[in-house]
């Protein structure tokens, strides 16, 4: 089960898709760390993401959850945008696609310059 040991590991694996200018879906992140899909590892897996994101926020770097998202359409689940109140109304289409890729592209030019 995806654990907080694997904050590390995690952490370094967005900050390489940060750098790399990529997103990865929750499959692919949970293949990285060497688990196979299931509801309950994506859920541990997004509670380190909440905390990596709290981390980082204290230390002035931006979100990193962002770049964890739905192989369908390419867009965080919805856990992600629950309790936003700088996201839009609506967690799919083009508002929401605009949202997210400003939101990346924040994170991708942070660890670039890095």
């Amino acid at each position: 089960m995806v654990s907080p040991a694997d904050l590390p590991e995690v952490k370094a694996l967005l900050v390489a898709a940060a750098r790399g200018g990529r997103d990865l879906s929750y499959s692919e992140m949970l293949l990285a760390l060497g688990y196979r899909f299931s509801r309950p590892k994506m859920r541990a897996l997004c509670r380190l993401l909440d905390a990596i994101d709290a981390e980082g926020a204290a230390a002035g770097e931006p979100e990193l959850a962002v770049l964890v998202v739905r192989e369908s359409d390419r867009l965080p689940g919805q856990g992600w945008w629950v309790g936003r109140r700088d996201a839009p109304a609506v967690w799919t289409g083009p508002a929401a696609r605009a949202f997210v890729a400003k939101l990346q592209a924040r994170a991708f030019a942070y660890w670039q310059a890095r």
